[in-house]
Parts: structure tokens; C-alpha cells; sequence
């Protein structure tokens, strides 16, 4: 009598697509404080300084400023990402707060894009009164910014900066071009 193990090939199934994703995947967020004070001064002199903070459970964070423009780096091997030096036209400055995009694909919540808020110079009255947020893909070797959004002209600018941040993944940094999303006053970006 041959017995029939009608269950093998649904258990197989299972365990091929069970181990590959968790039961949901999303997305959620984290926040971290940008305070200067809380950081290490990796270097300072009369053009700029750069300074080591504390990112997303130990998520390594550079932030630099120079020619009062300010830029951060991600990673674990900053020097050889290619947004490393990435900062906006216009001067500017940072907001106080760094929000993490993470998602739970891979089966852990996981950092794999930022967001935060850049305050800049308006070019004609040279006052600082623009806003932009700035999504950077987290993602070795291709860590860069991929959206900007202007918080002023756009009332949903958070959840388009979050909708940006959750394509993270599929930039390329060397070949693609920053995108900008809904209306945007801050500068002539679009050039």
C-alpha cells in the first residue's frame, strides 16, 4: 500500500516563501535628535567642522558643515558613499529632528531611508524662510539623496517624503537625479 503525503508539497511551499519574508512587511518610523552638543567633534577649524552623532540604534552618523551649507553621511563606510558630500545650493541649516524610514522586510526593522528637514536661504532676500525635506536611501554603496520635497508648498510634504523614503532601494546614486516631488518655491531645483 503506498501512502500519499499530500501535505509535502504545500509544507515545501511554506518553508520557501515563509523564510524568505516575514508575515507582514511595511514600514515604520524612528526619530533621533540632531543636537550638535550630543556629538563627538571629529574636526573643526575656521572653514567648517564635522561631528559623529548618535543615529538610529548606533547607525553610524556623520554631520559636516562648510561654507554654511550642512551634509550627512551614513554608513559604515562613509568615504566611499557616493552622497558622502551631498548638501543643497542654498545655505542652510538642519532641523532638530532625523526621521528614520525602516522597514521589516528582511525580518527586523531596519534602517532604509532618512528623512529630516533642511531650513535654507531664500536666494532673492537672502533670508533663511524655505523649508525642504531631504530623503537620502540608505543602502551600501548607494547611499545618497533621492527626493526633495518642499515643506512650505506642499501641506502633505511629510507623507510624500515618507512615500519617497519607502522606494528607497532602487537609486542609482551615480546615474539617477534627485527627484523632486509636488510643487517646489524653495530654489530652482529643477535645472
Amino acid at each position: 500500500m503506498t501512502k500519499t503525503f499530500w501535505w509535502l508539497p504545500i509544507l515545501a511551499l511554506a518553508g520557501t516563501f515563509g523564510v524568505a519574508q516575514p508575515a507582514f512587511a511595511g514600514f515604520n518610523s524612528a526619530y533621533t535628535d540632531i543636537n550638535l552638543d550630543q556629538c563627538l567633534v571629529l574636526n573643526a577649524d575656521d572653514f567648517g567642522a564635522s561631528w559623529a552623532c548618535p543615529g538610529y540604534k548606533g547607525y553610524p552618523l556623520q554631520i559636516s558643515e562648510g561654507d554654511l551649507r550642512f551634509v550627512i553621511s551614513y554608513g559604515f563606510n562613509i568615504d566611499d558613499e557616493p552622497g558622502r558630500s551631498q548638501s543643497l545650493g542654498p545655505f542652510n541649516h538642519l532641523g532638530a529632528k532625523l526621521e528614520w524610514r525602516l522597514s521589516n522586510a528582511s525580518g527586523g526593522w531596519l534602517p532604509v531611508a532618512t528623512i529630516v528637514r533642511y531650513f535654507t536661504q531664500n536666494q532673492e532676500t537672502y533670508e533663511e524662510t524655505n523649508e525642504v525635506l531631504v530623503v537620502t536611501q540608505l543602502l551600501e554603496g548607494q547611499t545618497c539623496h533621492i527626493a526633495y520635497i518642499d515643506a512650505l508648498a506642499n501641506p502633505n510634504a511629510n507623507e510624500l517624503a515618507r512615500q519617497a523614503a519607502d522606494k528607497a532601494g532602487k537609486f542609482d546614486c551615480v546615474n539617477d537625479k534627485v527627484d523632486i516631488i509636488g510643487k517646489f518655491t524653495a530654489w530652482d531645483a529643477r535645472d
